[in-house]
């Protein structure tokens, strides 16, 4: 990955709503939340919500899917993973890492 992409994802998740919203996504699967679900659950105005949701799809750490009359947003666990992967390569000095690979998202 890029470092320009890192730098755009960590920009978006360097604030409080943005955050809370992506940690809520990443929780609640590949079942995917609607904007009225997450608004209640977060308890953020829906004009909000919607902004700070432009602006994870603009870094690409969610996405969006119409199913019927609904949006449902969902994570980008790829790309969550590819820039936790960018942060800790060439961790540790070259030393065994406590974190192995395992311990990335795969399942989600």
């Amino acid at each position: 990955m890029e470092e320009k992409y890192v730098i755009k994802a960590l920009a978006a998740l360097a604030q409080p709503n943005r955050l809370q919203i992506f940690r809520a996504l990443v929780v609640k699967g590949s079942e995917g939340l609607t904007p009225a679900l997450l608004a209640e659950a977060l308890g953020m105005p829906a004009n909000t919500l919607s902004f700070h949701l432009k602006e994870l799809m603009n870094a690409d750490l969610i996405s969006q899917e119409r199913s019927g009359r609904n949006l449902i947003y969902r994570a980008q666990y790829d790309r969550m993973n590819a820039v936790l992967a960018f942060l800790s390569q060439n961790c540790c000095q070259g030393e065994a890492c406590e974190v192995s690979p395992e311990a990335i998202c795969k399942t989600c």
